[in-house]
């Protein structure tokens, strides 16, 4: 099952691009659909609801009204974190049921208004932003929304920024043109990153990124993707996995020691992974146990290696003691090795790369036998 987060802007055309993905069959989990199931007439919801706001926010025929529940807690923090207390709960328990129930090779699009406000983004495995300038998202709640301009202007003021959602995305889909362009852009996301995902998700398969031509953009930020995947990591593992990034400069850091791997395309030319598109991670965890948990963020494992980056910033220091390390080390550790480290995984290394297609990633894993401290993102 592929997590997806779709998020957005008020006017940014969040809803359509919803739409259009359930059309693919995406399952859809609306939050807002859901918020206003938590409040219906007779449930508890709207009874706490009434409770901390009174009879005011209540139609005459029993429904919440909406408008002045509204104006009741716009531009009043304490009020609104009180509503908050009520439904964010409601809504979180009834969106993992929707998600329970949906289907092992599932594509779930979890529609978010306020994904990055309280923090979601590092919970799926991908993260999918609709943006609009703000002059057409002010015309559009003018003209579908009934709202005057001012009203518009304080409903995305009151909202996050754009530069904040943008840096939690993993792909943005600008929406100032037409619907058609739009529906091209979404019909192209789901065949050519989401369907392949989800598969190498199901099949633990770590994806073969598609390789860009010499030439091409360069790879967004390094420090946002950085920052983006050793979230979902650490929410996958816990605070005690240690997570750094490796240095793209830094070939003896590989465990092959190789540069970036560079293939030829059918009509000749060179298409290359270079370091600014492949994303390096080393990551100790304290037990073997601990690196399923990868999965949840994305990765699938690798072909088994041989060395580790961590241990490659020594290889000159010990080329003339290998004989001595062979000798005093394994005398030191003969009678443990083989019992107690082995049986935890203690030393052992793996390689995970990401099932995104889009978003090349591989993650060097150690077991070190000991919680260790997090470094927290260092590039």
């Amino acid at each position: 099952m592929l997590m997806v987060g779709l998020t957005g802007g008020i006017g940014s055309g969040k809803s359509v691009v919803a739409r259009r993905l359930a059309g693919h069959g995406a399952v859809i989990v609306d939050s807002d659909r859901i918020a206003r199931e938590v409040v219906e007439p007779g449930t508890d919801g709207l009874r706490e609801i009434v409770a901390a706001f009174g009879e005011r926010v209540l139609r005459p025929d029993g429904t919440l009204d909406r408008p002045a529940l509204g104006a009741a807690v716009f531009g009043d923090d304490a009020a609104r974190a009180r509503l908050e207390a009520i439904t964010h709960p409601r809504v979180r328990a009834r969106s993992a049921q929707l998600v329970a129930a949906a289907p092992a090779d599932a594509i779930v699009v979890n529609d978010v208004p306020l994904l990055v406000e309280v923090g979601l983004a590092p919970t799926y495995h991908l993260v999918l932003v609709v943006r609009a300038a703000r002059r057409v998202r002010i015309d559009r709640l003018i003209r579908d929304r009934g709202m005057t301009a001012e009203q518009a202007e304080q409903r995305i003021r009151a909202q996050t920024g754009d530069a904040e959602r943008t840096a939690a995305a993993d792909v943005v889909l600008d929406n100032d043109g037409p619907l058609d362009a739009l529906h091209a852009r979404v019909d192209a996301l789901w065949r050519d990153r989401l369907v392949p995902y989800e598969e190498n998700l199901r099949h633990r398969r770590a994806a073969a990124p598609a390789p860009r031509r010499v030439g091409a953009d360069p790879a967004p930020d390094r420090s946002a993707r950085y920052a983006r995947v050793a979230g979902r990591i650490r929410h996958a593992l816990g605070p005690a996995a240690r997570i750094e990034p490796v240095d793209p400069a830094d070939d003896t850091a590989r465990p092959d020691r190789s540069t970036a791997p560079v293939d030829r395309a059918s009509d000749g030319s060179d298409q290359v992974h270079g370091p600014a598109e492949v994303l390096e991670i080393r990551l100790d965890v304290a037990s073997a146990a601990e690196v399923d948990a990868l999965a949840a963020a994305g990765f699938a494992p690798c072909p088994p290696v041989e060395a580790d980056p961590a241990d490659t910033a020594d290889t000159a220091d010990t080329a003339d003691t290998a004989d001595a390390a062979d000798t005093a080390d394994t005398a030191d550790t003969a009678d443990t090795a083989d019992t107690a480290d082995t049986a935890d995984g203690v030393g052992e290394r793996r390689r995970y790369g990401s099932a995104d297609p889009d978003n090349p990633v591989v993650v060097y894993v150690r077991v070190t036998g000991a919680p260790a401290a997090d470094h927290g993102p260092t590039g």
